[in-house]
């Protein structure tokens, strides 16, 4: 792997090079930004993936949508369409993608769009719904076409940008003193418990520029949920997730590390069925996987999978193929450590609040 590295490295200087000249053509105006009369928060990263936008998205939803009238606005990744679409009830993965419809089914009165040209998703979002206060870009931070209000971004406690490389040789987009453009810096999926002196180094290892806030959050897992109908009849009687059960773990995310550690010591044994991120299962892949879960020797056993996959699977294709296995997605929610979950509320409310468009009335 080392040796791949050093042989890949000229390819990924130069691709460095070339997204540098990018963004410094639209530092100096020669490509244009545009900026919008409604407050926009970016939410992204330097790296391709696993950092955990979708729960930190889904914690400014929760943060904004009691005061303001909000809209998400992904590319929409993975889909089978093109263009723009403002989804509805009637939307799949296949439609929008999987982490937008994972939005719209959690959250009622929120607006979700797609549309991988973010400047005229903007615009007819816009359009459709004058009184719209706030909009939520989801992975836009080399998004230059739009300009953000507030710009966000994520790093991994365990994978910090800072010793990573440009693709292909690691997993960053650009340079890493592209980070100088975000206003607000979080690192994602802390440990639960961060001593105040690796919090410390890690400061000092970013060494933030004076106008940019630095954020620690951390993961917190919910309850099984159930997908299928099986899941459903074992919750109706009585099922307890308890240390003698046996599951197969079923991604299709970049980043499993978290999860593995989570329930490495809640469950007697983990068989890992992994796809890359976003994966599209067919029929066939099912198949699959009620063969290895099948073959699973234990008396407890569950298939256990992510959210955003969950929301793949929920396509009424699969319905006949899962109905039958019992397939639980666990749900998950970022915290902030300490002080940080006060000062960050205050800092994205403040920025709206300031910035809104002023309308009494609007229709959620």
């Amino acid at each position: 792997m080392k040796i791949l590295r050093i042989i890949l490295f000229p390819v990924s200087f130069l691709y460095g090079c070339i997204v540098f000249l990018r963004n410094k053509l639209y530092d100096w105006g020669v490509f244009s930004s545009k900026s919008f009369p409604v407050p926009i928060v970016s939410v992204g990263n330097l790296t391709v993936g696993g950092t955990g936008k979708t729960p930190h998205i889904e914690y400014l939803i929760r943060l904004l949508k009691s005061e303001f009238y909000c809209a998400t606005l992904s590319r929409g990744y993975g889909r089978t369409t093109k263009g723009y679409i403002l989804s509805d009830t009637q939307s799949t993965a296949e439609d929008i993608g999987d982490e937008p419809l994972q939005f719209k089914k959690k959250f009622s009165g929120l607006r979700v769009a797609v549309d991988e040209n973010r400047v005229r998703g903007i615009q007819n979002m816009l359009k459709e719904y004058p009184s719209l206060q706030t909009i939520l870009l989801d992975d836009a931070f080399q998004h230059r076409a739009v300009k953000p209000g507030l710009s966000i971004v994520l790093t991994d406690f365990s994978k910090l940008f800072l010793y990573d490389h440009i693709v292909p040789t690691g997993s960053l987009r650009e340079f890493k003193n592209g980070i100088h453009r975000a206003d607000i810096i979080i690192v994602t999926k802390c440990p639960e418990i961060l001593l105040p002196i690796e919090r410390k180094r890690l400061l000092n290892e970013i060494n933030p520029l004076p106008h940019q806030h630095v954020f620690f959050s951390y993961i917190r897992y919910g309850d099984l949920i159930p997908v299928s109908g099986e899941a459903t009849n074992l919750l109706s009687k009585e099922f307890y997730f308890e240390r003698n059960f046996s599951i197969a773990l079923l991604t299709g995310i970049a980043n499993t590390q978290p999860l593995e550690y989570y329930l490495k010591d809640k469950v007697k044994n983990i068989t890992h069925i992994k796809y890359a991120d976003h994966h599209r299962f067919s029929k066939a892949d099912i198949g699959s996987i009620q063969n290895i879960f099948n073959n699973i020797a234990s008396a407890n056993k569950i298939i256990l999978t992510t959210e955003k996959d969950a929301m793949r699977l929920k396509s009424p294709e699969y319905a006949e193929a899962i109905k039958n296995i019992p397939l639980f997605y666990i749900p998950i929610e970022i915290e902030f450590h300490n002080n940080d979950k006060s000062e960050f509320n205050e800092l994205i409310l403040h920025y709206v609040r300031t910035n809104k468009k002023h309308s009494s009335v609007h229709s959620k």
